[in-house]
């Protein structure tokens, strides 16, 4: 196994510890890791029909833990936007691209039970591959959360700790359990295999291009795992010299908590002090702190990208909209074409063709009221 590194002030551990942030300045890991060269279209044909056919560029391979996720469809809403059907994911959201590699990596380093925190998608997701590998685990969700996404969890046979307060609060607490010996935290923040999964959603993009990719990449940004995953796939991709040139990222939040858009806009490298965070629809991307908030504005810039956000009314439009298109999207998933089905607006110099995610299966929150 290849081992992890901080960003930040260049320590390192190996894989193994269950060492789940940088002991030194208790930021997310990044991973020692480089993609084998030599992959191309052509070698693609007849590989699994899952994520895995891109093993070269995964820091796992041959799992056992698959429920064949991944090579979701690409499919046109305007001339210029497509949505990538994420929905249709094993546990209907894109959480399973990194949840997989977070039980794989989990089943081979054998733990005493698994940990994680969510607002929903996360949890459902960790529960459910966890399942699949035979790992105890503990799934800490915002006292708030949808009771479909609660009911998932439970169904594949996770405990549940619902916690009283935000978000922050849920992940205070399962990082305490955390901290005790035995426990895996597979966090999708804080651990970079995660990150190394949700980059499929790009290769994927790439392989059903023709081995290209779209002018623009729209993400929806709480913590940020899906626009990292992207940002660390264009640079794969880029420095194999299988793409000319990187996407623009565009970020998207809910107005009502948009810290990381705050600060883009105010030319900041890092969150704002004191930022306000009200209550938004989209839930799973109301993250007021990210622990990962100056790599995440990094990207952006560094793709020339931008930062956008949506009021609730959008949202409640925008699944509206997609339900009558024949897209049933939770209000999350959502957020991405509430930001662009109008155009992109300011700030975005080359719009071009657009891909946006459908993130989450629209049963897991119901219709917006």
């Amino acid at each position: 196994m290849t081992t992890y590194h901080c960003p930040r002030d260049g320590t390192r551990s190996a894989v193994s510890a269950l060492t789940w942030c940088c002991p030194v300045c208790h930021g997310p890991w990044d991973l020692d890791f480089t993609p084998a060269p030599g992959l191309t279209l052509n070698a693609l044909s007849g590989r699994a029909n899952s994520l895995w056919r891109y093993e070269e560029f995964l820091p796992l391979s041959t799992p056992s833990v698959s429920l064949g996720e991944g090579r979701t469809p690409l499919v046109p809403l305007t001339d210029t936007v497509s949505a990538k059907l994420d929905h249709l994911m094993p546990t209907l959201s894109f959480k399973d691209r990194g949840a997989v590699m977070l039980a794989e990596l989990a089943r081979r380093l054998n733990p005493e039970r698994v940990v994680a925190d969510s607002s929903g998608n996360a949890g459902t997701s960790i529960a459910a591959y966890c399942a699949r590998a035979g790992l105890p685990c503990t799934v800490y969700v915002p006292e708030g959360t949808s009771p479909k996404k609660t009911e998932q969890i439970r169904a594949h046979g996770a405990r549940l700790v619902a916690v009283p307060g935000d978000r922050e609060a849920t992940a205070l607490a399962a990082r305490a359990a955390a901290d005790e010996p035995g426990a895996f935290y597979a966090s999708h923040v804080f651990n970079p295999y995660f990150l190394h999964g949700t980059k499929t959603y790009v290769y994927e993009l790439w392989e059903d291009l023709g081995g290209r990719l779209p002018d623009t990449l729209a993400v929806p940004v709480g913590n940020g795992t899906l626009l990292l995953g992207a940002a660390l796939a264009t640079d794969e991709l880029h420095a194999l010299g299988l793409i000319a040139s990187r996407p623009q990222l565009v970020a998207v939040q809910a107005e009502a908590v948009a810290p990381l858009a705050a600060a883009f806009h105010a030319g900041a490298d890092d969150l704002l002090p004191g930022a306000a965070a009200a209550p938004t629809l989209a839930e799973g991307i109301a993250i007021p702190r990210p622990p990962r908030a100056r790599q995440i504005l990094a990207a952006v810039r560094g793709s020339g990208g931008t930062f956008l956000t949506v009021t609730e009314d959008e949202i409640r439009d925008a699944q509206r909209d997609l339900a009558a298109r024949g897209f049933y999207v939770e209000t999350t998933g959502v957020a991405c074409w509430a930001a662009v089905r109008d155009g992109l607006g300011q700030g975005v110099d080359r719009p071009g063709s657009v891909v946006v995610p459908l993130c989450g299966a629209g049963l897991k929150t119901g219709m917006a009221g």
